[in-house]
């Protein structure tokens, strides 16, 4: 099936957390910015962030996570914004992206989705019994034009895009700090290999750049090879 080039991009502490900790209320975006040695270069992540694909994949999780259903209503974007959310975003939430995105693509498997009482005229639902992300993929690419997409959704979900085999691209920007913790979520999270039989399923990489950052950041670029 043809479908968009992926990046999968995101910030991640040095031992590859991308939180704080294993409670929702725990939170690099919340948490960074109040610790000293990391705070200082935090900004070159959102600077970066903003030179990303036009097209973004998040989670429903992660979207509340930061504070989607609690925020006030956006200026519109240029930015088109796919969630895979079953319940985590409410109607306020549902509102929101509706405002901040040029396109906002639902991916979920919960007909009673709040998003399905939205009236907007820019709300798509793409409904799946059981998430397939490769149809999500080409449903983007055939349906909506959408060439190119960055992957910003959590450990789970970048786990499956993994062994999927629909990551063409990582690019990592790497904090100053070491978290710890093994239910601390990480940058690729779910299933983990249990044979030999298996070992088709890793993602190597090659480098394609690195670059030192102020304050000890570091941003790691590659391409997915196999």
């Amino acid at each position: 099936m043809k479908r968009p080039i992926t990046t999968l991009f995101l910030l991640i502490s040095l031992d590859g957390k991308i939180s704080t900790g294993a409670n929702d209320a725990l939170d690099f975006d919340k948490d960074f910015p109040n610790i000293a040695g990391v705070k200082e270069g935090l900004h070159q992540y959102y600077k970066i962030e903003r030179t990303t694909d036009l097209w973004s994949i998040n989670s429903g999780r992660v979207m509340a996570k930061v504070g989607a259903n609690e925020r006030s209503l956006p200026d519109k974007l240029d930015v088109s914004f796919v969630v895979i959310d079953n319940s985590h975003l409410t109607s306020k939430g549902v509102e929101y992206f509706s405002k901040l995105a040029k396109k906002f693509v639902l991916v979920t498997s919960n007909t009673t989705h709040p998003a399905y009482k939205t009236e907007a005229d820019n709300i798509n639902i793409i409904y799946q019994k059981t998430f397939n992300p490769a149809e999500v993929l080409n449903c983007l690419y055939e349906d909506y034009g959408c060439d190119r997409v960055t992957i910003q959704t959590g450990g789970t979900l970048n786990e499956i895009f993994l062994r999927e085999k629909l990551l063409d691209y990582v690019d990592i920007v790497v904090a100053p700090i070491l978290v710890g913790g093994k239910d601390t979520p990480s940058l690729i999270d779910g299933y983990s290999l249990l044979s030999q039989s298996e070992i088709n399923k890793l993602g190597v990489l090659k480098l394609e750049e690195c670059t030192a950052l102020e304050g000890s950041y570091v941003r790691l670029r590659y391409k997915v090879v196999s």
